[in-house]
């Protein structure tokens, strides 16, 4: 049997979702098809129990030294079954919500395996959707439109074999019933790092390869700097500029393996190792080969709207590349529903969009770094605020990092925020906001932040690219 829609989108996650509660708004008739469950990565592989295991990890490390802040902890043990059932028990009941949220949204959900027809007798256009579900006969689903939100999944590391069980995805990390004593985290992004940052918490003996000259490459200079020597100081050996030679991994009571760095070899043992060099897009087996959809690295490819080459037929999240960020996936949804139901053309600018690493010490950035700035021949210049100065972070106990605030000398727009320490995960938003309105720093630091509070820190940076800062 036949169903007609509206639209239909490949792929239940943060950007399907949210696609479809946006396309039940504007009143198309919509369909998801999901093969796992309704959240995807972002909710039941990703974000979400990743963050639950860093809490615990963090709340793990604050108890280890309660003392400080003259609180008697005689005796602290770590439960990490107790620990995955708080992971389970927040997934859960986030799950429940989307799912409350859909039904809500009257959008039908077809669990199974989604695959695009080529040209036939429902449609003379590729876009109609056989649905492959378990025990049933195929489904069909004849869309005006389709979304495809099939998200991404860890990428491979040449010549390594991931077993799930001394070599591991972060897919599979996430589900550890006990933790390792040791493990080789190959990738210093930010994957690498907050799973380095967590498992250091509980205890774990880890040591990070870097293929590059610096972790977190992506991120500013100064950030990178600051948070290698945090994580060098609570035990984390990193290891840069290193190539792990594949051919050398012997699986034996653990992992050993030799890595090439500064000209010599070194060996090294864990207990696990966990690759951590990105991910890639989930594009094989729904049938693009029926089309005339062009990919590039693994990634559809689309233009402005997320229209791939087959114009009814858009692509957003990280099956299209770029920050691979389940907020952006959220917005790039909305943006393609709204041209598809009324033409409205919703262009996202990247560079004002927020990037987290929810490691210890938090991160966060927003715009240009300032080599990135530099090399776009932008005559900058920066302010920068450390957390010491502001008198909540000392009462807080977590007084490292800093913010830094890049402008315009020309223009004095604000084209950069760069911090590092508490919280900052929350406190960017402000500055994401400051870069959509196309606030000044003058303007930032004008406004009365209270005190004593984390974010008395934005103003105080905004005011130090003037040289005004009050506190330092």
């Amino acid at each position: 049997m036949a169903h007609e829609y509206d639209l239909v989108i490949l792929g239940g996650g943060t950007g399907g979702y949210v696609a479809a509660i946006r396309a039940s708004q504007l009143g198309l008739k919509t369909a998801i098809v999901e093969k796992e469950q309704l959240g995807g990565t972002c909710l039941h592989k990703g974000c979400i129990p990743s963050k639950a295991l860093l809490r615990s990890a963090e709340v793990y490390r604050q108890t280890i030294n309660a003392k400080s802040f003259g609180v008697e902890t005689p005796e602290v043990m770590l439960n990490f079954g107790q620990v995955q059932d708080r992971k389970k028990s927040i997934v859960e009941q986030l799950h429940n919500g989307v799912k409350a949220l859909i039904k809500k949204g009257k959008i039908d959900v077809y669990h199974g395996i989604g695959r695009i027809l080529g040209p036939s007798i429902f449609s003379p256009m590729p876009g109609t959707i056989s649905v492959e579900m378990s025990g049933q006969e195929n489904e069909m689903l004849l869309p005006k439109n389709v979304i495809i939100a099939t998200g991404s999944k860890p990428r491979d590391l040449n010549g390594i074999n991931v077993d799930g069980q001394t070599i591991l995805s972060s897919d599979h990390a996430l589900e550890l019933e006990a933790l390792p004593s040791s493990i080789i985290i190959v990738g210093g992004g930010v994957i690498g790092i907050e799973w380095a940052s967590m498992l250091a918490d509980f205890g774990v003996k880890v040591t990070v390869l870097e293929y590059g000259d610096r972790i977190l490459p992506s991120e500013d200079l100064e950030v990178s700097n600051e948070m290698e020597k945090h994580l060098v100081k609570r035990g984390v050996e990193i290891i840069k500029n290193a190539e792990l030679l594949s051919e050398s991994i012997e699986l034996k009571d653990g992992i050993r393996a030799t890595v090439h760095t500064k000209g010599e070899n070194r060996s090294l043992f864990a207990e696990k190792l966990l690759v951590a060099v990105g991910r890639v897009g989930n594009i094989d087996g729904i049938g693009l080969d029926n089309t005339e959809i062009e990919c590039d690295s693994n990634f559809i490819k689309v233009n402005d709207v997320y229209q791939t080459k087959e114009k009814h037929i858009y692509a957003i999240g990280d099956v299209i590349g770029g920050m691979q960020l389940a907020h952006i996936a959220s917005h790039e949804g909305i943006a393609a529903v709204e041209h598809i139901a009324n033409g409205e053309k919703k262009q996202l600018d990247y560079t004002n969009v927020a990037r987290c690493i929810y490691s210890y010490p938090e991160a966060a950035s927003i715009g240009l770094t300032e080599e990135q700035a530099k090399n776009k021949g932008i005559n900058i210049k920066v302010g920068k605020f450390p957390f010491k100065g502001i008198g909540k972070a000392l009462v807080y106990g977590d007084a490292e990092g800093f913010v830094k605030i890049i402008a315009d000398q020309d223009t004095n727009d604000l084209i950069g925020v760069h911090m590092i320490g508490p919280h900052v995960t929350d406190l960017i938003s402000e500055t994401a906001l400051g870069m959509l309105l196309d606030a000044t720093p003058w303007e930032i630091g004008e406004t009365i932040h209270p005190h004593p509070s984390l974010s008395e820190i934005i103003g105080e940076a905004a005011l130090a690219v003037e040289g005004r800062a009050i506190h330092f």
